[in-house]
């Protein structure tokens, strides 16, 4: 059974907007802003549902096809949700004896006959919640991204949100040559974090926009060269270099490595499996990386973020401390964690005096979920991860649609980048950038399955 042409047009368009909003409030980094996009997502989610169980919309075989990630996602939440579970103190002293000891010392001699495994009942609550959202973002993705002109519309709309985010962070940023460039979000590294995403999405689409056709000689290459500069194509590029300006700006180290990174491992997995490689895509790649690292960077300060990341030491970073006291931290709660978004409370007893700032965040986001969800729910993050994107590189491999290819590309990259990145910082804790991860991931498996005239 097919939908009804349109049947969905009023979600798919608040959809949309969603993509738009969810950076603008500081990444929907507060309270508020996180309830309204929550709220938001689980409407929209709500009302396809009862649309389907009405019979006004169909169920799309990519809901099928991603089984697996969506498995995983079902399983993820079922396990966070179960860390509210109050338990009987003698099952929990089984599961978590160091949770088990916290609760009996925080209660009456005697009072006590069950608690959860979260240590922070509320936190992990909104981290619940929060997490339903992100696992129904996705969904709503395979669901509403059931055919070429949504695919295409939703990356440009995402492209959009990234090239405006870059046009104010440039201009803030010159009218405050003191600061560096934010954006909408509180901190550079998660603005940068969202702009690199927004930037794959654009390479992508670039890539998805070359012509096939091999060029007979490199006069007719340039020829086809011109003709692609005079067309709309170029307004695509001038935005992203606009993008690469204000990542430049944010003087964020990881950032900025973690883009040429990413773009230098997805263009090198894209050349050795493409079927065959066009002059075109080979030029594309090498003019990224020669306009936006020489000309663009040299003018508008790569040379201080060279010297930021030249100048890093212990002496001026105390992450690795924060990292040891973490992974002390997720010793003592190995298999399940202290709860989903209980780090702040948590954390204080091991950092101790030792620390002269007190950290809401890990800024390492892999031993963060270790230490708040344990082996089991960091195995079930990775495999959700790591399925994604060997759905992408595989759709590299396979694929000969130039939009499922871009796409493929998109999703390569962004991972990519966002899993480098979440070495040294949390952006998957900030829910602009959180949600903008998972239509990453949706686009890993739209790219492999969806039906398109491949030959």
């Amino acid at each position: 059974m097919r939908q009804t042409a349109g049947g969905t047009r009023w979600i798919y368009g608040l959809y949309l907007a969603l993509l738009i909003w969810a950076p603008v409030p500081l990444g929907s980094n507060r309270p508020w802003a996180w309830a309204v996009l929550a709220l938001w997502v689980l409407l929209l989610a709500l009302g396809w549902l009862v649309g389907r169980i009405r019979g006004k919309y169909s169920h799309p075989a990519m809901l099928d096809d991603a089984r697996p990630m969506l498995w995983c996602g079902l399983y993820w939440l079922c396990y966070v949700w179960l860390q509210l579970l109050p338990l009987p103190i003698g099952i929990l002293q089984t599961l978590s004896p160091e949770a088990a000891r916290w609760h009996l010392a925080a209660a009456a001699p005697g009072a006590l006959y069950a608690a959860p495994l979260t240590l922070d009942r509320y936190a992990t609550l909104e981290a619940a919640c929060k997490s339903t959202a992100y696992i129904a973002f996705f969904a709503l993705s395979l669901i509403l991204l059931r055919d070429r002109g949504r695919i295409r519309s939703a990356a440009y709309v995402l492209i959009t949100s990234g090239v405006l985010q870059a046009l104010y962070g440039v201009l803030s940023r010159f009218q405050n040559l003191e600061h560096v460039a934010t954006g909408t979000f509180a901190n550079r590294n998660h603005y940068a974090a969202y702009l690199v995403m927004c930037l794959s999405v654009g390479i992508g689409v670039m890539i998805a926009n070359l012509s096939g056709a091999q060029s007979r000689s490199w006069g007719h290459f340039f020829r086809d060269l011109i003709q692609w500069i005079i067309t709309p194509k170029m307004a695509l590029r001038l935005g992203l270099v606009v993008t690469v300006v204000a990542l430049v700006l944010t003087r964020s180290r990881m950032g900025n490595i973690s883009f040429f990174v990413s773009l230098m491992s997805a263009g090198g997995i894209g050349l050795l499996l493409a079927k065959r490689a066009t002059k075109s895509m080979v030029v594309l790649l090498v003019s990224l990386v020669a306009v936006d690292v020489f000309l663009v960077g040299a003018y508008f300060g790569t040379e201080r973020v060279i010297e930021r990341i030249a100048q890093t030491s212990t002496q001026s970073e105390d992450r690795g401390e924060v990292a040891a006291w973490t992974l002390n931290m997720w010793k003592d709660y190995p298999v399940f964690g202290s709860g989903l978004g209980s780090f702040p409370v948590v954390y204080p007893r091991y950092a101790g005096q030792k620390s002269w700032w007190t950290y809401t965040h890990a800024h390492n986001d892999y031993l963060e979920f270790g230490a708040e969800t344990g082996a089991i729910g960091l195995s079930l993050l990775a495999l959700m991860v790591s399925m994604s994107l060997a759905a992408a590189v595989r759709a590299q491999y396979l694929r000969r649609d130039p939009l499922m290819r871009g796409l493929s590309f998109a999703a390569i990259m962004g991972i990519t980048a966002l899993m480098l990145h979440s070495f040294v910082d949390f952006g998957l804790q900030i829910p602009a950038n959180a949600l903008t991860f998972m239509l990453l991931l949706a686009f890993a498996w739209i790219s492999l399955y969806h039906e398109s005239a491949d030959s």
